[in-house]
């Protein structure tokens, strides 16, 4: 979930959400208790306990880098929506109706031999006008074009809501990606895998500017990477890139040539083509400062071509299955330990999800999420939310005036649940069927136009940044939403014939968590209306840090692969989304049992059952280079270890009589309490 959801980790899932059966699709109450090994203690290691012969049997596919409850719904997911794209495939929609793009871009996609037969010229105009740069002004030009283009490079810029005016939205701009997940990978010495990582990118690097016909690949890419090196060092960490008021620095455009020289800003604004005006939101201005200067004096020749290895790059996808397989080789297999490349057809189901993904989400809806389950969901939030409004109401350390203000926020909430309420207009976007490479440029277009056109427009907070077929939730302060898919709706999550103590561990505290998204050390600097505000007293952030300290320590003791620990600060939003999340959705559970003792199911209290199903969403296995990259570059902790957050909680203890000198034993004065 990130600050927007999760990342990581669902059983055999085969019903459409409700089915007329009325037996849970898990188990006999939602749970998977043949999958537990009762031979561990719960206090000694919950994971386990809850899991361990379920994740004991568990294999990893070859075309994953992990794999677990997550990554089964979105197979599900995606093989729902291969169906609905072939439906619309075989319908022959007319010209320019969604039917026919959704088609024929997937099946444009499809087609390997059309893409083999065109091979590397269906690159060659953008190749061609690399090569023609003669300047630094034109490799300016060059850098701002190649954004509206999708190709990924030193320097971002683009459209976004104003975060301390949300109603409007301005021109943000920051660094940009590397060719590695993140600067550690370039400028960590002592860690084999990464020098490993170093030594295979340079041949990738190599391979395939050499599969594009340039000649001394091997050199060119150790002057690549030596750029990229440079840049690395100026980057902001991903714990400083957290950070909601520091990265919010707004420049004049007309200063940003003085405070960022070095670059041609008026040539890479025009190669954009975004209009700007007035000023520009920088996130990361010293990295801005420094990538200007490393443009401004590095030599154009190996500028020229980093350029053109990005722009092959990123059109790999929709090139000849050299350009595929270099690409897998390196992102997939060395980067995450994955054997096999997934299947074209799940590629392009993804590719196409992505480019049209709203007009595929009228259709899964339709299909997979009835409005009964839309209007389950509803109640399970709104219980979820008056839980959090009775914490906020009797949290002690708060000022009183604060406490206020953040229950004002918490009842300016607007949920989203399932499908926005208005889709996408694809119109202005062109799909032609037998163009590929075209398709995907166009699309990357459309989608960068569709945010520019955005500038000087009401905001239409509506707006989905998630589609309906995504197994994933997230928390979006600037508009004080938080936002559930519908795909995320299913079992174990959601089952409206499960228990209740299921639904609400899984399903509520997953909305518990995107609630607490907006109080956590980042969303609590966003008041009511989504406007990057200082509204708590200094004595209010003091108190809350003490606890947040706590939780960056806790965390930052796990090590889930030898010699990394978890980074607790930069999962710290996550971390305390999991913490708040658990304890609400279990104050709402006890609120709705309205007094009542449940019964016992299967030899399990109620009690029982809500923490096992909280712990059940998150069995999960990781490849080691894929676990790796997530503890260098995921602001959430991986998921196997997530279910330790119930450590902290008074009633996990009763409900399994854990004693001290267990191994997650906390004393009561221990066990982190925020909200």
């Amino acid at each position: 979930m990130r600050a927007f959801l999760i990342s990581a980790s669902l059983l055999a899932l085969a019903a459409p959400a409700l089915a007329a059966d009325t037996r849970p699709q898990i188990g006999s109450f939602g749970f998977d208790v043949a999958g537990m090994d009762t031979s561990v203690k719960p206090g000694d290691d919950f994971m386990a306990y809850s899991a361990g012969k379920y994740l004991n049997g568990l294999e990893i596919p070859a075309d994953k880098t992990n794999f677990g409850m997550f990554t089964k719904l979105r197979d599900l997911s995606q093989e729902r929506t291969r169906i609905i794209i072939e439906k619309a495939a075989a319908s022959s929609g007319a010209p320019g109706s969604e039917a026919q793009k959704v088609g024929d871009f997937f099946a444009s996609f499809m087609d390997e031999a059309a893409i083999e037969a065109k091979g590397i010229a269906v690159l060659k105009p953008e190749l061609d006008a690399i090569a023609a740069i003669q300047t630094k002004a034109d490799l300016a030009e060059a850098l701002g074009r190649n954004l509206r283009l999708g190709v990924g490079g030193p320097i971002g810029m683009g459209v976004g809501p104003d975060r301390k005016n949300p109603d409007r939205f301005v021109v943000q701009g920051g660094q940009g990606g590397l060719g590695l997940p993140d600067r550690d990978y370039y400028l960590d010495e002592k860690n084999p895998a990464f020098a490993n990582a170093r030594t295979k990118y340079k041949a990738y690097v190599a391979t395939m500017l050499g599969l594009a016909g340039f000649d001394n690949a091997a050199a060119r890419a150790e002057a690549i990477f030596a750029l990229e090196t440079q840049i690395a060092k100026i980057q902001w960490t991903r714990v400083e890139r957290r950070q909601a008021d520091k990265t919010y620095n707004p420049v004049p455009v007309a200063a940003m040539a003085t405070q960022f020289p070095g670059l041609d800003w008026a040539r890479f604004i025009a190669g954009t083509t975004i209009p700007v005006a007035g000023e520009v939101i920088i996130s990361t201005p010293s990295a801005l400062a420094g990538t200007a200067a490393i443009i401004g004096s590095a030599d154009l020749a190996v500028w020229k071509d980093y350029l053109a290895f990005l722009t092959v790059r990123d059109a790999a996808p929709v090139l000849p299955k050299a350009f595929v397989d270099a690409n897998f080789d390196m992102y997939s297999r060395t980067l995450g330990g994955q054997p096999e490349q997934q299947p074209r057809w799940k590629r392009g189901v993804d590719f196409t999800s992505g480019v049209l993904g709203e007009a595929l989400g009228k259709l899964y809806v339709a299909e997979y999420f009835p409005p009964a389950a839309k209007a389950k969901a509803d109640e399970l939030v709104k219980n979820i939310i008056a839980a959090m409004d009775a914490r906020l109401a009797n949290l002690a350390w708060m000022d009183p005036k604060t406490r206020a203000a953040a229950r004002e926020k918490l009842a300016a909430f607007r949920p989203k649940i399932g499908f926005p309420d208005k889709w996408q207009d694809y119109s202005a976007l062109e799909i032609v069927r037998g163009d590929a490479m075209g398709n995907f440029r166009r699309a990357a277009a459309f989608e960068f136009n569709d945010g520019v056109a955005k500038l000087n427009k009401p905001v239409d907070r509506g707006e989905w940044f998630m589609t309906p077929m995504t197994v994933n939730a997230y928390a979006n302060p600037t508009w004080n939403e938080i936002v559930f898919p519908a795909a995320i709706l299913q079992p174990p999550f959601f089952d409206p014939n499960a228990d209740d103590a299921i639904n609400y561990a899984a399903i509520g505290a997953v909305i518990g968590h995107e609630i607490t998204h907006h109080f956590d050390d980042q969303g609590r600097k966003y008041d009511k209306t989504g406007r990057l505000a200082d509204w708590w007293t200094a004595e209010d952030v003091a108190r809350f840090k003490a606890g947040t300290d706590k939780v960056v320590a806790q965390y930052g003791a796990y090590e889930p692969v030898a010699g990394r620990r978890v980074n607790g600060e930069l999962t710290l939003g996550e971390n305390m989304a999991d913490l708040a999340g658990i304890t609400i959705a279990w104050d709402a559970w006890q609120r709705s049992l309205n007094g009542r003792k449940p019964k016992k199911i299967d030899g399990f209290t109620g009690e029982q059952r809500f923490f096992l199903g909280f712990s059940q969403v998150w069995r999960q296995k990781y490849r080691d280079a894929s676990l790796l990259q997530q503890l260098v570059t995921d602001p959430h902790t991986p998921g196997h270890f997530r279910p330790y957050v119930v450590r902290n909680i008074d009633a996990w203890y009763k409900a399994f009589d854990v004693k001290p000198g267990e191994k997650l034993y906390l004393k009561p004065e221990e066990r982190i309490k925020v909200w």
